[in-house]
């Protein structure tokens, strides 16, 4: 099949190279040339396990190839996926501009009945915009579909490729085919593809991220609570966690969630909830608590430093929103970092994959280091932000030599009390006992 991707972030690349992978002819379509450039000379702009061999075999192939021009990027194509950006306005709202300019321009450039995917995460209603801005000039029949995305950055992929489910809204029988034979090959484990309404399906998206984004408040503020009565949040992941209607997974508790989804579904959702008038009280506050959570241990530091972080420097273990990713988009990193700068902290920082974003982001406010031993040299304090693997299992000997108290503040609860114990570490976490002394 010929299918035409515009857009070539992370939603556009993956779904174009895991297309091809699959016998597909893709062309992504980008309006930066630079991008382009890069992606045609064979170098991804983003870090996503597995992709970089999907994509140098489908390039070299011929079923995976670029361009800048909108007309003949998708000349021939059956089938033409928008992932576009929908960043959130002031009001939590996402803005359509993008979608909704390139409709306008697919109009007249349709030559052949053609369906319309929206790829990206986009409010309830969308699809009838977009199918009203490109029946402005088509002189074509058309079909639009909603096909929300549901990637997990780090595995993103292994998602595309066998995914839980394929979500797919339309009313159109001749949509419907075209897409079930597109997505035949990759639910042939017996994973169904779901048709339904365009607005259920995109309403299905806001759903399930903001329904995760709760399960992982709920769980940090459980913690919170562990902290005052002197239970122990692990102890009570487990106990819950058994229970099969609700599941062990998005139970870890730590300092918020980040990442291009979860914050903006969850504004977008509330944003459309007040539009048709609704109060929708959970999610305001999954917004107010997740954001006050990711700054939950700054306050403790300060006190282990008796009220002066002034002159301190704090090394901090990652910088990405999660592990396996460059995506730093609402990192609780750079909440933590911007009070302790304010706070008169220095900040000593290591990321396998994040730190070029945040250098162009924050440039030379903080020190970026070659390893997350380099991070420890001189630092008063480690703060573990990011759970990623070779963070795990460190050399704890090593550490005490290099830091100049031995204190840990672990906002993701990599480490066992009684390890820390039997180092001699100082240790905080989430919703568990403190050890004091180091």
């Amino acid at each position: 099949m010929k299918i035409a991707v515009v857009g070539s972030g992370y939603v556009g690349l993956v779904t174009g190279t895991c297309f091809a992978e699959t016998g597909n002819f893709v062309t992504c379509i980008d309006i930066d040339p630079k991008k382009v450039e890069m992606l045609s000379g064979g170098t991804i702009p983003i870090y996503e396990p597995g992709l970089d061999l999907l994509f140098e075999r489908n390039t070299k192939q011929g079923r995976l190839t670029f361009t800048t021009n909108l007309a003949q990027g998708i000349a021939g194509a059956e089938v033409i996926f928008l992932a576009l950006p929908t960043p959130p306005g002031e009001d939590g709202s996402a803005d359509l501009q993008y979608i909704l300019q390139v409709a306008r321009d697919l109009g007249p450039l349709l030559k052949q009945y053609t369906v319309i995917v929206d790829k990206s995460t986009v409010p309830v209603g969308t699809a009838e915009k977009v199918r009203e801005a490109i029946g402005q000039h088509a002189k074509v029949d058309f079909d639009v579909v909603s096909n929300p995305e549901f990637l997990r950055e780090g595995v993103a992929v292994e998602d595309f490729m066998k995914p839980d489910r394929v979500v797919i809204g339309t009313q159109s029988e001749k949509a419907k085919q075209l897409m079930d034979e597109l997505y035949e090959p990759l639910v042939r484990q017996g994973n169904p593809i779901l048709f339904m309404d365009e607005k259920s399906a995109e309403l299905t998206k806001y759903a399930a991220n903001s329904f995760l984004a709760t399960k992982i408040t709920f769980m940090n503020e459980i913690a919170n609570l562990c902290e005052l009565l002197g239970a122990d949040v692990d102890m009570v992941r487990k106990g819950i966690g058994t229970d099969s209607r609700i599941g062990k997974r998005f139970l870890f508790s730590g300092i918020g969630y980040g990442g291009s989804c979860f914050p903006k579904d969850v504004q977008a959702l509330a944003k459309s909830a007040k539009d048709a008038s609704y109060d929708f009280g959970i999610l305001k506050a999954v917004m107010n608590i997740n954001q006050s959570q990711k700054t939950k241990l700054i306050p403790k530091i300060n006190e282990y430093f008796k009220g002066n972080l002034q002159g301190k420097t704090i090394a901090l273990w990652g910088l990405a929103f999660k592990p396996n990713t460059d995506d730093i988009r609402e990192a609780p990193s750079l909440a933590n970092i911007e009070a302790l700068l304010k706070l008169g902290a220095k900040v000593k920082a290591f990321d396998p994959e994040a730190m070029n974003n945040v250098k162009g982001l924050l440039g030379d406010k903080i020190t970026y280091c070659e390893n997350q031993y380099e991070a420890l040299q001189e630092a008063d304090a480690l703060l573990i932000v990011t759970e990623w693997p070779v963070f795990r299992a460190p050399d704890f000997n090593k550490m005490k030599q290099l830091l100049q108290n031995n204190v840990i503040f672990d906002g993701r609860n990599l480490y066992k009390n009684s390890d820390m114990l039997k180092y001699g570490f100082a240790y905080v976490s989430i919703g568990r006992e403190e050890i004091t002394h180091g």
